[in-house]
């Protein structure tokens, strides 16, 4: 089969190319995939940079890259119930590749009728609500969300929107014509044209109530404005580091606030599902499958072209997700 791999640790411009594998049979526990989809995210490339913790690490020679996929089982285990044919999404390994072979306990099952495209961006899915869920800002109340034009701020926008959160979207720059987040967010604000403090603009759009949590995917000095601008008891929730600008605290502007600064890590990145997460999953699959519910995407890939998928990634990540796709008869149904 075909595979996009790297035989030791670097940038992915540097370490990646296509080579034929040969495929193994499958074990008691697991299931072969056929992919139909594959994501590319920045933490795909974490990962050929050995920055992720064990046991989430490489083995060389020819690793086969990408996280996350989604596919339709081929092949079965003995000890494995779901059934040859079934449309999945896995968070594993060796996803950027025709086929993979997964355990049983990482699949996620989906409808058979879920958009493939939708599919194969589950881990954002899964992660713009969990971000919603961490922060604790309720209906009604003002979410503040950076890099409001990245596919995790889009989704979960869309989100919150469903649930009666009021949500400030923030951006560097406003692109023309970009409607798509106007029609999720209450208000957008865009940095470059900021003629006063971010504190002040922030008290405007609240009508002085002031905003209820943050989730940041960028850092840097707004950030400060930001906790600076968040009402007692708040939560600040880190999810990227977009800027390489550090940005600096008094302990009084966590402590007399009440403020929580925490991480997340996505749930399933070293950790299977649980049976109790069904309902949760179950939930976010009928959400995202709405018509209306929109995810991004800026470019669609075969294999031999993961230079364009890598680059697309890297430096217009604004444009949407780029996705390797196996099957376009099957994705553009």
């Amino acid at each position: 089969m075909k595979a996009i791999v790297f035989d030791h640790i670097g940038a992915p411009g540097d370490v990646l190319y296509l080579a034929d594998i040969p495929l193994r049979d499958i074990k008691d526990n697991e299931v072969l995939v056929r992919m139909v989809a594959s994501s590319v995210i920045p933490g795909d490339f974490l990962f050929m940079q050995n920055m992720y913790p064990e046991p989430k690490k490489p083995v060389f020679p020819k690793q086969i890259s990408g996280n996350h996929g989604s596919g339709i089982i081929e092949k079965t285990g003995k000890h494995v119930k779901i059934e040859p044919g079934s449309f999945v999404f896995f968070t594993y390994y060796n996803s950027w590749a025709e086929y993979a072979i997964v355990p049983a306990e990482r699949l996620i099952a989906l409808p058979k009728d879920y958009p493939p495209l939708k599919a194969s961006q589950l881990v954002n899915l899964i992660t713009a609500w969990d971000l919603i869920d961490c922060s604790g800002v309720k209906k009604g109340q003002w979410l503040v969300l950076t890099a409001g034009y990245s596919t995790v701020s889009l989704l979960a926008a869309q989100f919150a929107r469903r649930l009666g959160i009021k949500v400030i979207s923030v951006v560097r720059r406003q692109q023309e014509n970009h409607d798509y987040n106007a029609a999720s967010a209450d208000a957008i604000i865009n940095l470059s044209a900021l003629t006063g403090p971010l504190t002040g603009e922030l008290r405007r759009i609240t009508s002085n109530a002031g905003i209820n949590g943050v989730i940041d995917n960028v850092g840097g000095p707004a950030l400060v404005e930001m906790i600076k601008s968040a009402v007692y008891g708040s939560k600040i929730i880190i999810n990227g580091n977009m800027s390489l600008e550090k940005f600096a605290l008094h302990n009084n502007d966590i402590l007399f606030n009440g403020i929580e600064i925490r991480p997340y890590v996505y749930r399933y990145l070293l950790d299977p599902p649980k049976e109790a997460d069904k309902a949760f999953l179950d939930k976010i699959i009928s959400m995202s499958a709405e018509p209306d519910f929109t995810v991004k995407i800026g470019g669609t890939h075969k294999l031999d072209d993961y230079k364009n998928a890598v680059s697309g990634t890297l430096y217009e990540a604004e444009k949407g997700k780029h996705v390797f796709v196996f099957d376009h008869d099957l994705v553009e149904k």
